[in-house]
């Protein structure tokens, strides 16, 4: 299988490419944010480039390890006819950035669109709110070998433009996605708007095309929608090239020049892109790849997390923020930002486990209190009576106080059911209020049932 994709990204401005309508089209009523440059009525002319969206796009490139294009970058007028393209053609720059990478896949270019306005087919309407709002266009090589493989690449680069802050993300992110097995025609899925609705996509496709294929019947070259209520891909028309669209530079718009200026001045603010930080916590941390890759998962958690590793030994915060602290995040389905969980908080909470002043048990419980709560870590230690480790000789009065009240579950952990030391290990923990150590409750029990 060869796998190429074609991302559709909106940029964050807060107007739209050619003109000062803002970019709002979500929340605006219908046909609401409009006037007559992003409705291409007869005798208005584009406004000069959005300069925002410019930066936008040089950022991303430039994140994505492309090359950017010095010379003159124009529009062109790329023809075609629908329903909520007014003029008959959508303004498609040539490319900024080029010869980048991601997660080992081929970036081939990078080039900026104005997103046509939203048509309904069912209901015979169209919004014309996001005509004109400025997109990005990522054109990677087909490189990708698997609907996995496509799946992976979409979340990093998801990532890669959450980083951004000049990207508005996975919920205006729309990809046409192109597909071929063993040589045979290009099939190009269009407007696929989810990550798993490209997963989905290519493996319906690969099963399609493998079947015609075993029948005897030659792949088309042509353009399928996906049906993501149904999980399947239907035929549209057979595959354009370029050509078709008639392409030719905008005569309304003049040719712009990227300045070494302007890539500077985007290098200066530019924030370092997921991967390259994932790279730079297992060196500079000593931490394993897949934690770099969890605590960069989102931009606020890795700001934290690098807070926190100069106060605490940072192994030691990366096992407790990458483990305990997103299984509380995911489980209220928060992320940091929105957690209210402070810097300040996250290191009080490992300096009590540190200094032995709570057991794991009692951090685990702490840490899923701490989500939107205005109290420190200690003061709901207190709250739930989880302050203090209790010492040796309680937690073995503890232990032959469990063992005595519960001689089937000992007498199955001596027959070979190792699950039941998991059980007595509940029953210590409960008599000590949680305050034994996990470790050293399971060695006592050993020592004394052995």
């Amino acid at each position: 299988m060869m796998c190429g994709l074609e991302i559709h990204v909106q940029l964050e401005t807060e107007s739209k490419l050619f003109c000062d309508c803002p970019t709002n089209y979500k929340e605006a009523p219908a046909n609401s944010n409009i006037c007559p440059v992003c409705l291409n009525q007869p005798g208005a002319k584009p406004y000069p480039t959005n300069e925002k969206a410019i930066e936008n796009a040089l950022m991303i490139s430039l994140m994505l390890n492309c090359k950017i294009d010095k010379g003159f970058t124009y529009f062109m007028r790329k023809h075609y006819d629908y329903p909520d393209l007014p003029s008959g053609y959508q303004r498609t720059s040539v490319p900024i950035g080029y010869e980048g990478e991601l997660n080992g896949v081929r970036i081939r270019e990078i080039h900026m669109e104005e997103d046509p306005g939203q048509y309904k087919p069912d209901r015979g309407t169209v919004d014309f709110n996001r005509s004109g709002i400025p997109l990005i266009e990522i054109v990677t090589e087909p490189d990708i070998k698997s609907p996995e493989e496509a799946r992976t690449f979409l979340k990093e680069l998801i990532r890669v433009l959450q980083y951004s802050g000049g990207a508005r993300g996975e919920g205006t992110m729309r990809a046409d996605v192109n597909i071929s097995i063993e040589s045979g025609n290009r099939v190009e899925m269009k407007n696929i708007n989810s990550i798993k609705g490209a997963y989905k996509a290519l493996k319906f496709e690969l099963v399609r095309q493998k079947n015609l294929m075993k029948r005897g019947v030659e792949i088309k070259q042509e353009t399928r929608a996906y049906l993501e209520s149904q999980m399947i891909t239907v035929g549209m028309r057979l595959k354009e090239d370029a050509d078709d669209y008639r392409f030719i530079p905008d005569p309304d718009l003049p040719p712009m020049e990227i300045s070494d200026a302007q890539i500077e001045n985007v290098l200066e603010i530019m924030p370092e892109a997921p991967h390259n930080k994932v790279r730079r916590f297992t060196e500079e941390y000593g931490i394993d790849a897949e934690s770099a890759k969890v605590l960069t998962s989102e931009l606020d958690l890795a700001i934290a997390y690098e807070a926190v590793a100069k106060q605490v030994d940072p192994k030691f915060a990366s096992m407790w923020m990458r483990d305990e602290l997103k299984r509380v995040l995911s489980y209220n389905k928060l992320d940091f930002a929105d957690s209210g969980i402070l810097v300040e908080d996250i290191v009080e909470l490992l300096e009590m486990l540190q200094n032995k002043e709570i057991t794991t048990k009692a951090g685990q419980r702490i840490i899923e209190h701490m989500p939107n709560n205005k109290q420190t870590p200690k003061a709901i230690a207190e709250e739930l009576g989880l302050l203090g480790v209790v010492k040796d000789d309680e937690v073995i009065a503890a232990v032959k106080q469990a063992i005595e009240e519960n001689p089937k579950a000992v007498n199955d952990y001596l027959e070979g059911q190792k699950s039941s030391l998991n059980f007595l290990v509940g029953q210590v923990m409960r008599l000590t209020r949680g305050k034994a150590d996990p470790g050293e409750t399971v060695k006592i029990l050993k020592e004394n049932i052995e």
